[in-house]
């Protein structure tokens, strides 16, 4: 057995995660597996700082500084051999976000990519999405729904058709920061790319649906459908942010930033006639840590 254990920073709008992973080669079985061996998320909220008010403030930049030292000694007790760090939306808007990078790799070693909306897909391209799984349907719509931005991607016969980047995002809903154009550029991507039918299923990804799918109830290879959706939004639309804690066990931050998620969510699966929704629980963080494992050890390990 040969392994690896490398490491995914994830640098979202709404929380900056870490995550650990061994990746395990047997070669008797000629299989490769990615194993968790932690997961850390921290919930520092940048996209507030970013779309509001064009950059991270000095609060949340030494927030971010704390937060990166963390995980610097974090992945030094894990042993982890390798790692990438990635940011997206909040990052890229920031007009101190290049700054920001530059001082953490000074402070910390942590190089910090601050990706686009198309690498972004494709690292979520990269994890997998079907493994866990394994629809009936063969053509998908996976939407993505984060802090800043909402990622779509055609997939056919497990292929990238084609995808888009759009800002509308929690946080931007949230602090009423998006605007009806890109809702409306969203909508007609979607009716323009996407052809209803029996044979189309969406995949959503994100912590909030992640979050939704697991209060169903459901095992993970069964899809959310909208009637759920729909009466979860009756149920948090009834609830103060306290009573979502309370009641629901939602953390903090994520009390106030599920109904905005949702209700990006029902309007993609609305525009692609779609009836359900498959939640691999995937995202960015296990992209990275598969592609980084393809591009630079499967020779390796796997040779």
């Amino acid at each position: 057995m040969k392994l690896k254990k490398l490491g995914a920073i994830d640098i979202g709008s709404n929380s900056v995660r870490l995550l650990i992973t061994n990746v395990i080669h047997e070669p008797t079985k000629g299989y490769t597996y990615y194993k968790k061996s932690s997961m850390i998320r921290l919930p520092i909220r940048l996209g507030a700082d970013s779309f509001m008010k064009g950059k991270i403030t000095r609060s949340n930049r030494q927030r971010m500084l704390e937060g990166m030292k963390a995980y610097e000694s974090i992945m030094k007790v894990h042993g982890v051999e390798d790692y990438r760090a990635c940011a997206t939306s909040a990052m890229r808007e920031a007009v101190n976000g290049q700054k920001l990078v530059k001082k953490i790799k000074k402070a910390t070693g942590i190089n910090i990519e601050i990706i686009d909306g198309e690498e972004e897909a494709r690292l979520i391209f990269e994890s997998k999405l079907f493994d866990r799984v394994q629809p009936a349907e063969s053509r998908f719509l996976y939407i993505d729904v984060g802090g800043g931005s909402t990622e779509l991607t055609l997939l056919e016969g497990g292929d990238i058709v084609t995808s888009r980047s759009f800002k509308v995002g929690t946080v931007r809903l949230l602090n009423q920061m998006d605007t009806a154009s890109e809702w409306v550029e969203m909508k007609t991507w979607i009716e323009q790319n996407v052809t209803p039918g029996s044979d189309l299923a969406m995949i959503g990804s994100g912590g909030n649906i992640n979050k939704l799918h697991k209060m169903s109830g459901k095992k993970i290879n069964e899809p959310l459908t909208m009637r759920y959706l729909n009466a979860q939004a009756k149920i948090l639309s009834a609830l103060t942010r306290d009573e979502k804690v309370t009641e629901l066990g939602l953390n903090f931050d994520r009390a106030d930033v599920i109904e905005p998620a949702l209700s990006i969510y029902k309007s993609a699966m609305q525009w692609a006639h779609s009836r359900h929704m498959y939640v691999p629980k995937i995202g960015v963080s296990d992209g990275i840590v598969r592609d980084l494992y393809h591009r630079k050890y499967k020779d390796e390990l796997e040779g």
